[in-house]
């Protein structure tokens, strides 16, 4: 099955999952969590959901630039990301409004409208559902609520989709293997990323799970694209 090849992988390349991260986007997934986190507006009164929450990067973002917030949840279906995320929480002293849970995003195990935010950082390429997990993500939030997708894509300019391509066909499989000794795992993130739809064909998916003010902004020469939906304060039943 999908689930447990892509389980799988995380759970054996979790160890060097964080420095492999920070070498390949040459640290700019750094700057790309702290952007989708900036977009939330967090207040102290929020309940967040980190969806495919890895090894908590996200969940520290938002506990950096909103220290008093209510509750952060973080899913994620590899135990050993999770572990790794239980650590890094305890070792930075911001785990107690942090709740971790193993878990499958297109089976969420919360009541309807617990969330004010819900965040899900390159995870929603791995999900090959991806109509039915943003449909979960919209039942979960409150009205009002936002729903902030960050990704993995290609740049849309001829000249720098070719350069880019060339990184990510030829050399990142061979970097990511010799550092995770995982040679799958990082010639599935190429064609992972290659395959993710474009930015109109993403936000139109958001749009018939019912958000609105759908929005999208390119990172990094559209190496990365953070989306961001909103769940109207009425909904209406889809």
């Amino acid at each position: 099955m999908e689930l447990e090849f892509i389980r799988d992988m995380f759970d054996g390349i979790a160890r060097r999952y964080d420095l492999l991260n920070r070498l390949l986007s040459l640290r700019q997934d750094v700057h790309w969590r702290r952007k989708m986190v900036s977009a939330l507006n967090l207040s102290q009164n929020d309940a967040v959901l980190d969806v495919a929450c890895g090894t908590g990067d996200v969940i520290i973002e938002i506990l950096k630039q909103c220290n008093c917030i209510q509750q952060v949840v973080g899913v994620d279906f590899s135990l050993r990301m999770l572990q790794i995320a239980r650590k890094k929480l305890t070792a930075v002293r911001k785990g107690g409004a942090v709740r971790l849970i193993a878990g499958n995003g297109l089976h969420l195990p919360f009541p309807e409208k617990s969330f004010t935010a819900v965040t899900i950082a390159f995870g929603i390429r791995n999900i090959v559902d991806r109509k039915t997990a943003i449909r979960v993500f919209f039942d979960c939030l409150k009205p009002g609520g936002i729903l902030a997708v960050l990704e993995l894509t290609t740049p849309e300019n001829r000249y720098l989709q070719s350069l880019y391509l060339l990184y990510f066909k030829r050399l990142l499989p061979k970097i990511g293997a010799f550092f995770s000794k995982h040679l799958k795992a990082y010639s599935y993130l190429p064609e992972s990323v290659i395959g993710f739809p474009g930015a109109r064909e993403f936000a139109g998916i958001m749009k018939e799970a019912g958000f609105k003010n759908i929005q999208w902004r390119h990172l990094t020469l559209g190496a990365a694209t953070l989306f961001v939906g909103y769940k109207p304060t009425e909904s209406i039943a889809q």
